[in-house]
């Protein structure tokens, strides 16, 4: 800003002279000790001070402006340093409180004593530690106007841990499970984040987040514009950065260092899809949306904070985010990040989508380690007539295995395809054209029962959450934690339990059992056996066979669809099975739950499905086993796209309602039926594709 321009002008080298013009000491020190007696002169004491230290009266009205604004935010900082060690003192007197209370027994009985004395008093405690919390908030409020809100929050109060199922051993023994079976009760579902959020970040980190958030945007950009050198293309189609091209290209400190033990995964894929740019920017800028597009790949999402609004919602948008990224198998680690997502309209009907982690532990307890982390990703998204948009992503990762990734895994998860931009690619895609067919009126082709519109729709809708459901169970996230059984068989069965409580799902204790194996058998024969020959796998059905009922087409791949299956088996008379299956170029579903005929009906006539009970869904996955070249091999076609791998990687996975009581015991003989049932299951499914069963 020119603080010295005359109205009347000048010469040009008087007003560079001016724009640069740098106060002496001893100007300084006047101006300091005005301020000192007076932080708001009036226009006659500014005119005065004016020709005491020789300046302009506005240089001195700006000079007083932002030494008030400097003061201002050195007070609002002391007094958040002690409004931060309040919030110390009483999260560590509530901590106190809560030890000293598991500690207290009464000296005649033993027992936990039963008093009204607030101090021990669990209830009264927490009513005054909530008092406590408002009292701090509107006393932090009333010092940070300047700020907008408190940098600091009192953590939540933290319900009380809820106990473990105890695994009874009593009774019948089996020599597949012993007492040394560790299977906590989890929360369960797919809203519950393992660690504690800000409610909100506060406006003195807003401006770097965005300098950040910029920053990886411009990044972005440039690497999903160029191609080679920066980009390699691969045997198996695949384009892999470069890391000695990007290093040049954006030279960083940190690049040069890299810890022997750090890979780094970067991939790049374009694709058409069939969706408007619009509709893709909303799903992206929506946490919710966004696991719904992508289950089997997301496990949680959540938006933490809303730096900026942009432009209708979406250009300029600045959101603080975070995942957790699974492979549908019990054995892969899920990655965990918390990111900045922004949102820029480059041109018409161009738009761009980048993605940077951010590091928080200096104010919450999660973080995401500096070693495991998302550089610049993203992707442009080009509005294509038609409804359609082309799609570019860039996936980019820093990860520390400090896990050793299972052998089974190893070559699909190094390679970096478990979790590199064509998995997502392909999952959009399958997914823009099942909700393509979910809008679309006609039915297919392919359709079986002429379901109507309606009905279409609500079997989808239940066909849907029955996938959420299954995909969410198979989590290997840390607190979704997996205990092998020991002896159980040479499948290495992993069982885990958590209870169940989301709308629609029958409530109770939910065993949930799979295991991973690898056939020498290319991914689209696994998926055709499975999708179609269900009495050669299907222990239930007793090698009976199995009608078709209904069936809708959710996609153009053959296999996409879904279907009402009836078992020819006068046990099953009173049931149906309802079943999803779908594959696309990153592998393929297999997904099934009974449902009752009674409720039937309801999804046929076009009712909100969602209140309507299912049982635990089960099914398969199946991914390729990253290898190329091998027996099982074959070129890719729209027909076998994951026919290139050398062979697949099937999970088999099952979820058993063990109780409806929550406070049910989880004994041996439920752990021991699925152990074998699954076992089983994989015995039928190598015989039938000519498998070793070794």
């Amino acid at each position: 800003m020119d603080f010295g321009e005359e109205p009347d002008g000048g010469s040009d080298r008087q007003k560079r002279k001016t724009r640069y013009h740098r106060h002496t000491p001893r100007q300084i020190q006047q101006l300091e000790s005005m301020f000192k007696e007076c932080p708001h002169p009036d226009e006659k004491q500014r005119m005065q001070l004016s020709r005491e230290v020789g300046l302009d009266p506005r240089q001195i009205k700006f000079w007083f402006q932002n030494r008030r604004t400097q003061m201002k935010a050195q007070h609002e900082r002391a007094d958040n340093c002690f409004l931060r060690a309040e919030n110390d003192k009483i999260r560590c007197e509530n901590i106190a409180m809560r030890e000293a209370l598991k500690n207290v027994m009464c000296p005649n009985c033993g027992a936990p004593p039963i008093s009204e004395d607030s101090y021990f008093d669990e209830q009264k405690l927490r009513m005054e530690n909530a008092r406590l919390k408002e009292e701090l908030d509107r006393v932090s409020g009333l010092t940070s106007k300047y700020l907008g809100r408190p940098i600091t929050q009192l953590p939540s109060i933290q319900p009380l841990s809820i106990s473990s199922l105890d695994l009874s051993v009593g009774g019948l023994g089996s020599p597949s499970v012993g007492p040394s079976l560790d299977l906590d009760l989890l929360t369960g579902g797919s809203s519950n984040m393992p660690f504690s959020f800000p409610t909100a970040i506060s406006d003195m980190e807003k401006p770097i987040m965005a300098e950040m958030a910029t920053a990886a945007m411009d990044e972005l950009v440039r690497l999903a514009q160029s191609d080679e050198p920066l980009w390699v293309k691969q045997s198996d189609g695949r384009e892999v950065l470069s890391l000695d091209a990007y290093d040049s290209l954006f030279p960083k400190p940190g690049n040069q260092f890299r810890a022997p033990d750090i890979r780094v995964e970067a991939t790049k894929d374009s694709a058409l899809v069939f969706m408007n740019a619009v509709s893709l920017v909303d799903m992206f800028l929506d946490s919710s949306k966004w696991i719904e597009f992508f289950p089997s790949i997301i496990s949680k999402t959540r938006t933490i904070d809303i730096l900026a609004n942009g432009m209708a919602g979406r250009s300029g948008s600045l959101l603080l985010m975070y995942e957790e990224l699974h492979v549908l198998s019990p054995v892969v680690p899920t990655r965990e990040f918390c990111f900045l997502r922004y949102c820029r309209q480059i041109e018409q009907g161009l738009w761009a989508i980048a993605d940077v982690s951010v590091d928080l532990s200096r104010e919450i307890q999660f973080s995401t380690p500096p070693s495991t982390r998302r550089l610049p990703s993203g992707c442009l998204i080009q509005e294509i007539p038609n409804g359609y948009s082309k799609i570019t992503w860039v996936e980019h990762m820093e990860i520390e295995d400090k896990a050793l990734v299972h052998l089974l895994y190893r070559e699909l998860v190094i390679s970096g395809a478990a979790f590199g931009a064509q998995r997502w690619l392909a999952t959009l895609q399958r997914t823009c054209e099942r909700f393509a067919c979910l809008m679309t009126v006609a039915n297919s082709p392919r359709d079986i029962g002429g379901v109507t519109p309606e009905g279409k729709r609500s079997m989808m809708k239940l066909s849907q959450k029955m996938v959420n459901n299954f995909c969410a169970s198979l989590s290997a996230s840390q607190m979704h934690r997996w205990t092998a059984l020991s002896g159980a068989s040479d499948e290495g069965v992993r069982v885990t339990v958590h209870r169940s409580s989301e709308p629609g799902q029958p409530s109770g204790v939910v065993l949930s059992a799979a295991t991973s194996i690898w056939l020498p058998v290319s991914c689209e024969r696994v998926f055709n056996f499975l999708k179609d020959e269900r009495s050669q796998w299907d222990v239930l059905s007793s090698g009976n066979s199995v009608q078709e009922v209904t069936s809708i087409a959710t996609g153009s791949h053959p296999g996409n669809c879904i279907s009402l299956l009836r078992g020819l088996n006068a046990s099953q008379n009173s049931m149906l099975i309802l079943q999803e299956s779908c594959a696309d170029a990153s592998g393929s579903l297999v997904i099934y739950s009974p449902i009752e005929f009674n409720y039937i009906d309801i999804v046929m006539s076009g009712q909100d499905p969602m209140n309507i009970p299912l049982q635990p869904s089960s099914g398969f996955t199946i991914l390729p086993d990253g290898r190329v070249g091998g027996p099982a091999g074959g070129p890719s076609t729209s027909s076998n796209p994951m026919g290139s791998s050398y062979g697949s990687l099937l999970t088999v996975a099952f979820q058993i309602l063990v109780s409806s009581l929550p406070s049910a015991k989880l004994n041996v003989e439920s752990v021991s039926t699925v152990n074998n049932l699954i076992s089983t299951t994989v015995q039928q499914i190598k015989a039938a594709l000519n498998c070793p069963s070794g």
